[in-house]
């Protein structure tokens, strides 16, 4: 087992590479040495407003300075990161903060707007820092503490189909491992320079984070519209490494911003969150003549990345599987992996089943570990967690993907159950479904996706009244993302029902 964290990842590049640049953002560049004072000095502000050390911190902030010095100042701290967003609802953030039970919340100035819901309902304190200088005064510092690999490093958020979001807290154990692997593996080195594409709540933005940060390379972080018009930004900004949602890479290429050959500086290209059909990938190795592709899969609750794809490089990819989409690869090699039948036996295709040191160990609220685990050994059938035992090593997770192997790489097939996927954010249709039921016009809603140019689509039909679709979309952003509102709304006398007298979801049109 590691003894490191993440903490320590980013420390021991900053003793190696002081001078070198880590972080680029709203037109401010810190060295590894200036950071990482930064973080110390944020870190004892901290402990001296809060009055010791807080067990859960969380970061409700945007693109600036304060994000990244006060997450690295939690786990200086030896504390876990619970990573929040201001461009959710404050009722989403809210629940967030509630259901990881944050002791103190970093805002910077986007997330001061949500400052007074919060400090209404929440016992957290919170803690405004200024854009220019997160860590404030004093100047003192604090010694990093040395945290148990053991302990948790960040608690994140997926959709959760009770109508809740389900917290998924990863292990410094959990995560450090894959950093590492990936950093030898694809090669990161010093002299790169890693564009910081998704939001904090997204689990890809560790992987950003501490895969530059633990190679000693420069993080650069975008506004959000600079990741849609990717290549002036590569090109001005020499960004050599680049993580894509294919979905937002579609945009791009709609702006213009994927001509042949305008990102020169690109050496490595990663997608991932979505399906990946080849003209995507050829559109961007065009745009990236230098650049090898890469096709990565994995759920939050495996820590970011459990399988990866070399698709090549421009003139030469890999092609599709037999359904048109690119492959995932192979599971990497410290993780075991099993597909199986709806039946619990080894089958291909079959759902893909994990277990290994990347795998979390449960969901916060352990209630949310029933069904999503499994324990199987060869010559038997599978039995499903009913919660009613403690998880353990043994237990495998199921991600509720169906995969096939083609030519020794697994290919993803679907869901097995109502999940989605919109713009790399998994979706539990179930938590859409029962924001809208909160309406007082609608008594029963079904969301399905729908494919469109530009990915996936979310379609809501509800019952009852026929509200306006302007006051259920302005409804819903009241308490989810805005990713997760529908993009349409169609109005059922009834629902359609199938064999088993359940809504036929298949045959909801719209």
């Amino acid at each position: 087992m590691t003894t490191r964290t993440l903490y320590q990842l980013f420390a021991d590049s900053a003793a190696a590479h002081p001078d070198r640049t880590a972080l680029e953002v709203q037109g401010s560049r810190l060295t590894y040495a200036e950071l990482e004072e930064s973080a110390g000095r944020l870190a004892a502000r901290i402990t001296e407003e809060y009055g010791g050390v807080p067990a859960r911190v969380g970061i409700l902030a945007g693109r600036s300075l304060p994000t990244y010095v006060g997450y690295l100042a939690a786990l200086r701290l030896g504390a876990t990161v619970v990573p929040m967003n201001p461009t959710f609802p404050a009722a989403r953030n809210l629940e967030l903060a509630t259901s990881a039970d944050v002791d103190l919340i970093v805002l910077d100035r986007a997330g001061t707007k949500h400052r007074d819901q919060l400090a209404a309902a929440h016992r957290a304190l919170l803690l405004s820092v200024a854009e220019h200088d997160p860590a404030g005064q004093p100047a003192a510092t604090v010694a990093p503490t040395v945290a148990p690999a053991d302990g948790i490093a960040y608690i994140l958020h997926t959709s959760g189909s009770t109508g809740r979001p389900r917290g998924v807290p990863i292990r410094h154990r959990n995560v450090v491992p894959l950093i590492d692997w990936m950093i030898k593996e694809y090669g990161f080195g010093p002299d790169d320079r890693t564009s910081q594409n998704v939001e904090l709540t997204f689990d890809v933005a560790v992987y950003e984070l501490f895969v530059t940060w633990g190679c000693g390379a420069a993080l650069v972080v975008p506004r959000v519209d600079d990741v849609v018009r990717a290549s002036s930004f590569v090109r001005d900004n020499e960004i050599t490494h680049w993580f894509c949602v294919p979905s937002v890479g579609d945009i791009a290429a709609r702006v213009g911003a994927l001509a042949p050959g305008s990102m020169p500086s690109l050496r490595l290209l990663v997608f991932g969150g979505e399906r990946l059909i080849a003209a995507q990938a050829e559109q961007w190795a065009a745009a990236a003549p230098h650049a090898e592709l890469h096709n990565l899969y994995g759920p939050t609750e495996v820590s970011i990345i459990c399988t990866g794809q070399r698709l090549g490089e421009r003139g030469e990819l890999r092609g599709p599987g037999t359904n048109g989409t690119m492959p995932i690869g192979q599971v990497m090699p410290h993780l075991e992996y099993v597909l199986l039948s709806e039946d619990g036996h080894p089958a291909d295709p079959g759902e893909l089943c994990l277990r290994g040191n990347q795998r979390f160990d449960g969901y916060l609220d352990p209630a949310g570990d029933a069904g999503r685990f499994l324990t199987w050994e060869e010559g038997r059938a599978a039995r499903i967690h009913t919660g009613d035992e403690p998880v353990t090593d043994l237990h495998w997770y199921r991600t509720g993907d169906r995969v096939r192997t083609e030519d020794g790489s697994l290919v993803f097939l679907g869901r097995v159950d109502d999940q989605v996927k919109v713009r790399g954010h998994r979706i539990e249709v179930g938590e859409i479904e029962a924001a809208l039921t909160r309406h007082p016009g609608i008594r029963e809603a079904v969301v399905v996706a729908r494919a469109g140019e530009l990915g996936d689509t979310l379609v809501a039909h509800c019952t009852g009244s026929e509200v306006p679709a302007a006051e259920l979309a302005s409804f819903l952003r009241e308490q989810l993302p805005v990713y997760m509102v529908p993009g349409r709304f169609v109005h059922q006398e009834t629902f359609p029902l199938n064999a088993n007298g359940k809504v036929d979801r298949k045959a909801l049109t719209g």
